[in-house]
């Protein structure tokens, strides 16, 4: 980080390794803008890192990240906790046929159950189980104390200002 940026932000400018990684491609490549780098290389690894968190916190409760994905969907759809598999598909962001292996490896382990929509007689609705909801919202607890943990070093002041700019930069992808 530049000491202008350590100085609007009150961050000291020690050097990481994306400081290390920017500052050998400026010597190597001085005829290209590498800006990016020291925003994108930190968002890369800081991404790795949570990745490992939210996997360690799944493990926990004997969950993989795809099963935690889609019942963490049910939870958030509130009592019953129940949604169609298109509606999980566009939550989930997966194919049919994904989606319905997925149910079928829930339902296979007491996490979720299938039942006939009220409103199609052709449709199906998946439920939480009490087991799911128990497992799912042990799982996120374990989640958020990780992702605090990581972000630990901000205030909440910070904290909500870089969630506004992540909101920004990533407004172009979720239009």
């Amino acid at each position: 980080m530049n000491q202008a940026g350590a100085a609007q932000t009150g961050v000291p400018a020690t050097p990481d390794e994306v400081d290390r990684i920017v500052d050998a491609w400026r010597r190597e490549r001085p005829d290209l803008d590498v800006a990016p780098l020291e925003v994108l290389s930190r968002v890369t690894r800081l991404a790795r890192h949570l990745d490992r968190a939210r996997r360690g916190a799944f493990a926990r409760h004997d969950l993989e990240t795809w099963e935690f994905d889609v019942l963490s969907a049910l939870r958030r759809a509130g009592v019953p906790y129940e949604l169609s598999p298109g509606a999980l598909l566009t939550q989930t962001l997966v194919t049919s046929g994904t989606m319905t292996n997925r149910i079928d490896r829930l339902e296979d382990h007491g996490l979720v159950s299938r039942h006939p929509s009220p409103e199609d007689r052709r449709g199906v609705l998946v439920r939480l189980t009490t087991s799911g909801l128990t497992k799912v919202d042990a799982a996120m607890a374990d989640l958020v104390a990780e992702e605090h943990t990581l972000l630990g070093t901000l205030d909440p002041a910070q904290r909500d200002t870089l969630a506004a700019l992540l909101r920004t930069v990533l407004g172009q992808f979720d239009a």
